[in-house]
């Protein structure tokens, strides 16, 4: 038995399939990973001898290149790095590193020696105070010696009546107190003389880096900044009290 079709019967219904296979064709499509359908290859020399692979040759020390299918280049994977490489090229990072943050910190302090210091009448006045501290512990110090070789003359003229004779333990002690005392207060001169120079050149040096900054200089473009100046009213070396003195003698 033969059924008659109808086409206007049928239209609507294929014109739905068609649209179902377009739509299957285009998920398809996307469904499928980027780059396939595209053969590469990978090449790289071992030993003078060309070697090819359709993935990442396992065994290739040195630079491989990835080739499309026409022969074309696609990409290059660099060479594997021995461990000396290796650690050469993380010393390198490591140099970059710190060189990176030395500049950042020379920055902040070439900004901060600038807000310091507007001029050089302000550094001077700096300079003079933080002098001035230390000066003062000097001339305490040179008192105390002043002090010290005058009570020696008196013990040395008392151990006089003792010459060829046992010396008095008093005056023995006390000689051999005033000698660590002198000593010591001495040695303390020379430090604070020494602090003297230093805060000198650091303040010298820290002018002639703030001349250029002011002239235009980058902050952070001078270098590495010298240390800092130490700020007015700080702690100076202070001479020993004479009760510490002969203690420490003692």
């Amino acid at each position: 038995m033969e059924f008659e079709t109808n086409p206007l019967r049928d239209t609507p219904r294929r014109a739905f399939l068609a649209a179902a296979l377009v739509v299957a064709g285009m998920s398809a499509a996307w469904a499928q990973p980027a780059g396939a359908g595209r053969s590469q290859i990978y090449t790289c020399d071992v030993g003078g001898r060309k070697i090819t692979s359709d993935k990442l040759i396992t065994g290739c020390t040195g630079e491989q290149r990835i080739l499309n299918s026409d022969g074309s280049l696609r990409g290059i994977v660099p060479p594997t790095l021995t461990a000396d490489e290796r650690a050469e090229r993380e010393a390198r990072e490591r140099e970059a590193i710190a060189e990176r943050v030395a500049r950042q910190d020379a920055i902040r302090r070439d900004r901060n020696l600038m807000l310091r210091f507007k001029d050089e009448a302000e550094h001077n006045k700096a300079r003079e105070k933080a002098l001035d501290d230390i000066r003062k512990s000097v001339k305490l110090s040179e008192t105390r010696v002043t002090a010290l070789i005058a009570e020696r003359k008196k013990l040395m003229d008392e151990a006089e009546f003792y010459v060829g004779k046992s010396m008095p333990s008093r005056l023995r002690f006390g000689l051999d107190a005033n000698e660590a005392s002198l000593g010591a207060q001495r040695s303390l001169i020379q430090n604070q003389q020494a602090e003297v120079g230093r805060i000198d050149s650091l303040y010298d040096a820290e002018l002639a880096r703030l001349k250029k900054l002011w002239a235009g200089a980058p902050a952070g473009s001078l270098g590495p900044p010298p240390g800092p100046t130490p700020a007015p009213g700080a702690q100076a070396p202070q001479p020993r009290s004479a009760a510490a003195t002969k203690v420490g003698a003692g």
